[in-house]
């Protein structure tokens, strides 16, 4: 069945080296296939065009499209991560030949914009003691990777 919507990502000529990229740091995802230009181009002929793949569940389309456009931090993909192993292993996976940002903010090797966010922080930042939650948002402000116990410990007081 075909999605409805699918994000397409615009890439100049590493759409394939993007997509398995993606499905290697990722669990339960896959290149679903790879459509390869042909001899009338407007790319090089057998470099791909398009590439449909998966990453859990969600489906996306690599374009190679050349170099008018590229990624900003307008639009980014936010990965809830259920612990800090998770988010330690998705934080340096996806910064590497990348660069860190402020808050659990990081851009990839293709520029392509993530939020690595533990799952915790709608409680430590919207929970129920807001005193807590100012100290838990000051703690986020002066990190990169989010660090769920120091992000803990800023909201119990500690």
């Amino acid at each position: 069945m075909t999605e409805k919507i699918t994000t397409c990502l615009w890439f100049d000529t590493q759409a394939e080296e993007a997509a398995d990229f993606y499905v290697s740091v990722f669990d339960d995802s896959k290149i679903l296939n790879v459509a390869r230009y042909g001899d009338v181009g407007p790319g090089t002929a057998g470099q791909a065009m398009t590439v449909e793949f998966e990453i859990d569940g969600r489906k996306f389309l690599g374009l190679n499209g050349g170099p008018a456009f590229t990624f900003t931090e307008a639009v980014s993909f936010v990965i809830n991560c259920s612990s800090q192993e998770e988010v330690d292993r998705c934080w340096t996976a996806l910064t590497a030949g990348g660069s860190e940002g402020q808050c659990g903010w990081l851009k990839d090797k293709f520029g392509l914009s993530w939020q690595v966010v533990p799952s915790a922080m709608g409680q430590l930042l919207g929970g129920p003691d807001p005193e807590g939650a100012q100290r838990a948002m000051q703690a986020m402000l002066g990190m990169r990777k989010l660090v769920i116990s120091e992000l803990q410990a800023a909201y119990d007081g500690a």
